[in-house]
């Protein structure tokens, strides 16, 4: 029964807090184009108007279409239950959970692909192969950054690796974390379709990755596919800000507090990239890609270059 009280906490802040970072992000692109931008909670107001349409769905289609964006949601979901939200640790945790994870990922990914290939449309068959293409190399560049995190906390657990139990301080490892940060911000870039590998506000095909791919979903379950990206965001950061911030000062109020500053200053950042830079040319992506990969790699050999 606890274990049940626990994770529906756990969930209850998930679904609470995740939207109000894109609308961060958001509200940082306006103030940098010179415009007010809509409200903090504006992705809050988009989830309601969904979730109260219905969803339409073409004849081709079958159940992988209609079942994706739930499964999606509930994959987000499953992960979010793996990973400490700074000082609160996770409700479900063990040896190796960061194998679950990363499967976990696989999984929503694999349905999201066949459900864009099962419209039969040729920009989404397109999007889709791209996103199985970049999600290959972003992979490679996670699985690098678990492994060296897994040497620096000598623990393949998400909650011995970061939050509360972070066993390790920049004092110590420094050059390995700035590395991993580094390799982990490129990850969270590519994971979240965020520029310089995507543009989630934009509406040309030709160029899109994610967001070609949920062209046909409509209704309830687009709302569901806007929750999990957002779910998604949260989750990621979440993993890279205790990094960043290891905070262990025994007053759980304050430590959430600078927890939820740090995502803050993320959200921040993610938005004045967006801001100031331009989305990279597809040939490109790949290449930056493999510099995410070549980061978690040198901190790896630094960590173990260290020992």
């Amino acid at each position: 029964m606890n274990i049940i009280f626990l994770i529906l906490s756990h969930w209850l802040i998930v679904l609470t807090l995740s939207p109000l970072f894109l609308g961060i992000i958001s509200k940082v692109k306006a103030f940098f184009a010179g415009k007010k931008g809509p409200s903090f909670f504006q992705p809050y107001f988009d989830l309601q108007r969904l979730f109260q349409k219905n969803s339409v769905y073409s004849r081709t289609t079958t159940w992988i279409f209609c079942a994706a964006p739930i499964i999606n949601l509930a994959a987000v979901l499953v992960l979010s239950a793996l990973v400490p939200l700074g000082t609160f640790k996770a409700p479900v945790k063990f040896s190796g959970d960061i194998l679950l994870a990363a499967y976990i990922l696989g999984f929503a990914r694999f349905f999201m692909i066949s459900a864009a290939l099962d419209t039969g449309s040729s920009f989404e068959g397109m999007g889709a192969s791209r996103e199985a293409f970049f999600s290959c190399l972003s992979e490679l560049a996670l699985f690098m950054n678990f492994i060296t995190l897994s040497f620096v906390s000598h623990s393949i657990s998400l909650s011995a690796m970061i939050g509360a139990n972070f066993p390790l301080s920049w004092t110590l490892m420094g050059p390995v974390l700035l590395l991993v940060v580094g390799s982990f911000f490129i990850v969270i870039l590519t994971e979240n379709a965020r520029i310089p590998i995507d543009d989630p506000d934009t509406h040309l095909e030709l160029t899109m990755i994610h967001e070609v791919m949920i062209l046909d979903h409509s209704g309830v379950d687009l709302g569901y596919m806007l929750y999990a990206a957002a779910i998604k965001f949260f989750v990621f950061a979440s993993i890279m800000v205790p990094i960043i911030v290891p905070v262990q000062s025994g007053n759980t109020a304050w430590d959430m507090l600078i927890f939820l500053g740090g995502m803050l200053v993320l959200s921040v950042t993610v938005g004045i990239i967006e801001s100031t830079m331009a989305r990279l040319r597809l040939n490109r992506v790949n290449n930056l890609l493999l510099i995410a990969f070549a980061l978690a790699f040198f901190g790896f050999v630094v960590k173990m270059w260290r020992m």
